[in-house]
């Protein structure tokens, strides 16, 4: 049984104006890094047994402050990295309908079946995100284990080990908060969820 809780990074400068931050190395802003703060001080009773992250500046360095409180090193993976969004990178989804309406209304009718342009097929990046979650599984059979990504690929990993359909990942989870913890459990093969968008300041009690 291993215990993961998925953490969306702090803020980035990119939140307020809600623009798409796939592959873009988006730096945190003030807000971000207070949230990474209290995620470490979330961390110190968490009881973790090890720490992962996106490569991505704005995942390493939410994570790195919760690792530091534990006595723990981040280990980086690139297979958490944030989906990337091809042509939409970096852009709202008003400038988007501009530069390629067409295809932007068929990304928000199934964005799996058609993903932005030049962007990657969240099935391949569920699958990914997958991969490495059965390897931390396998490598901490016991363990509680916090890591640090991003939100759309964790919409989709979660559709992917709950069984939901991957085109209904914003339906579904609409909103994954900065900062705050999600938590599934793995067992036999089996994913549940524990918890969905817990603010990082509140105590959580186990789950047996």
């Amino acid at each position: 049984m291993t215990d993961l809780i998925l953490v969306r990074h702090g803020e980035s400068a990119w939140h307020a104006e809600n623009r798409y931050a796939g592959r873009t190395d988006v730096p945190l802003t003030p807000h971000g890094r207070e949230q990474a703060a209290a995620l470490a001080e979330w961390a110190v009773t968490a009881r973790l047994t090890a720490v992962w992250s996106s490569p991505l500046s704005r995942a390493r360095l939410t994570a790195a402050p919760a690792a530091d409180a534990c006595g723990l090193t981040a280990r980086v993976d690139e297979r958490l990295c944030e989906l990337d969004f091809g042509q939409g990178d970096g852009l709202t989804r008003d400038e988007m309908r501009q530069r390629f309406p067409e295809q932007l209304a068929a990304f928000l009718d199934d964005p799996v079946a058609h993903h932005l342009p030049g962007g990657e097929d969240p099935r391949k990046a569920a699958a990914r995100a997958a991969d490495c979650l059965a390897d931390i599984a396998r490598e901490q059979p016991n363990g509680r284990v916090l890591l640090v990504a991003h939100s759309t690929l964790v919409r989709v990993t979660l559709c992917h080990l709950l069984g939901i359909p991957l085109a209904d990942y914003r339906r579904v989870f609409p909103q994954l908060l900065n900062g705050a913890l999600t938590e599934i459990r793995i067992e036999d093969g089996q994913t549940a969820l524990l918890r969905l968008n817990t603010p990082a300041t509140t105590r959580i009690p186990d789950v047996h």
